[in-house]
C-alpha cells in the first residue's frame, strides 16, 4: 500500500494516457477497418489488393517496429509531427499522437478481418437479392452487409478491444507515459517488484474485464436471428 500511496498520482495519470490511447485508436482503427474490409470485398481487382496487401503485411509486423517507425520514419525522417512544434508540449504530444497512429495501423487489420468475417456470415441470397434490386456495391455493403456484420462480430470486436488496450504498453517504446512507462519506473525506484507489478497488472483487469462483460452482453442482445 506504501508503493500506491507514493506514486497513487501517477498511476492515475498513467492509465488515464492508457484510456485515451484505448479510445482514440479504437475509433481510428474501426473507421480505417471498416474501410479495408469495403476494400477487400471490392469487385474492383485494384482495392481488392491494396486491401489484401495491406492487412497481409501489417498484420505480420510486430507492433513495435510499427510503432517505432511512426517514430522514427514518420517523425524523424520525414518531419511529420502532427503537432504545433512551437508548442511547449509539442515532443509528449507528438509521441502520444504517433502512438495513437501507429496502434490504428495495426488494429485496422484486425477489425478488417473480423468485419469481413461478419460480413461472410450474411447468406448471399440477401446480397443477390439487394442487387437485383439496382443496389450498387456502396448501397449493399451500407444498407445490407455492414448492419448486420457488426452484429454479429460485437463479441470478436470486443476481443480486439481488449488486445488494443493491452496493445498500449507498446507505446512506451517512444516515451509515452503510459501505465507501463510507469510501471519501470516504479520498479527502478523500489524494491517492491511484486507489488509494483501487481498495482499495474490490477489495473489493466480494472480495464479490460468490464470491456469483456459489456460486449459478451451486447453480443448477446444484438445477435441477428438465422
Amino acid at each position: 500500500m506504501e508503493v500506491f500511496t507514493e506514486y497513487r498520482e501517477e498511476i492515475f495519470a498513467a492509465f488515464w494516457i492508457t484510456i485515451k490511447l484505448t479510445v482514440y485508436s479504437a475509433v481510428g482503427s474501426l473507421i480505417l477497418g471498416t474501410a479495408l474490409a469495403a476494400m477487400r470485398l471490392s469487385p474492383v481487382p485494384v482495392l481488392n489488393w491494396i486491401g489484401t496487401t495491406y492487412v497481409n503485411v501489417v498484420r505480420n509486423t510486430p507492433l513495435t517496429l510499427i510503432i517505432l517507425f511512426c517514430s522514427l520514419g514518420v517523425s524523424q525522417t520525414l518531419g511529420i509531427t502532427l503537432v504545433d512544434p512551437q508548442s511547449p508540449t509539442s515532443i509528449v504530444d507528438s509521441n502520444f499522437r504517433l502512438a495513437v497512429l501507429g496502434l490504428t495501423v495495426y488494429t485496422a487489420s484486425f477489425v478488417c478481418e473480423t468485419v469481413r468475417s461478419g460480413v461472410n456470415t450474411v447468406p448471399l441470397g440477401q446480397a443477390e437479392a439487394a442487387r437485383s434490386l439496382g443496389f450498387t456495391f456502396g448501397q449493399n455493403l451500407q444498407i445490407i452487409l455492414l448492419p448486420q456484420a457488426f452484429r454479429a462480430v460485437i463479441i470478436p470486436l470486443g476481443s480486439v478491444l481488449i488486445a488494443l488496450t493491452k496493445n498500449t504498453t507498446i507505446a512506451s517504446a517512444i516515451g509515452v507515459a503510459e501505465a507501463a512507462l510507469l510501471m519501470k519506473e516504479m520498479i527502478e525506484n523500489t524494491a517492491a517488484v511484486l507489488t509494483v507489478g501487481a498495482i499495474i497488472g490490477f489495473g489493466f483487469v480494472v480495464l479490460t474485464l468490464p470491456l469483456g462483460l459489456l460486449f459478451g452482453w451486447l453480443g448477446k442482445k444484438l445477435a441477428v436471428s438465422r
